[in-house]
């Protein structure tokens, strides 16, 4: 049985990964798409900031990023990587949706919080990209 604690630091891991996604999506998108990217790889730090904190609090060692992570799919266009803002972010609530089976309380309420910001952001990435239906039924849900 996973705690909750060990939820939220299993999340950290698409945390990481939107992290450094960010850094490729921006490098191919207008100025506009580039402050798009920052805010949201901004958002991410923050939050994998503050859970890796809760976490060791627990006397837990968070997990840790990698120096690099292989991408789904060739990044080489505005729209590849719009796309790959898409996936990222449908990582990301994937991870949320499964900690929330094991998180309680003010843990909870953080992956409650990291799932919607995730299933927002992923509709206006999916906006932006001209990708309908913009948003899906129950993000982060197994299909």
């Amino acid at each position: 049985m996973t705690t909750s604690i060990e939820a939220l630091s299993q999340a950290l891991a698409a945390e990481h990964e939107a992290i450094f996604g960010y850094g490729i999506v921006g490098a191919h998108l207008d100025s506009d798409g580039q402050a798009a990217a920052r805010q949201a790889e901004q958002m991410h730090r923050d939050r994998r900031d503050a859970v890796e904190v809760r976490v060791a609090a627990a006397n837990v060692v968070p997990t840790a990023g990698a120096g690099a992570y292989a991408l789904p799919f060739p990044v080489t266009d505005a729209a590849s990587a719009l796309k790959l803002a898409v996936t990222l972010e449908e990582g990301v609530t994937r991870a949320w949706h499964t900690a929330l089976a094991a998180t309680i309380g003010d843990d909870r309420r953080i992956a409650v919080d990291a799932l919607t910001a995730g299933a927002v952001l992923a509709a206006r990435w999916r906006v932006r990209a001209g990708i309908v239906p913009v948003t899906i039924p129950f993000p982060g849900a197994a299909s």
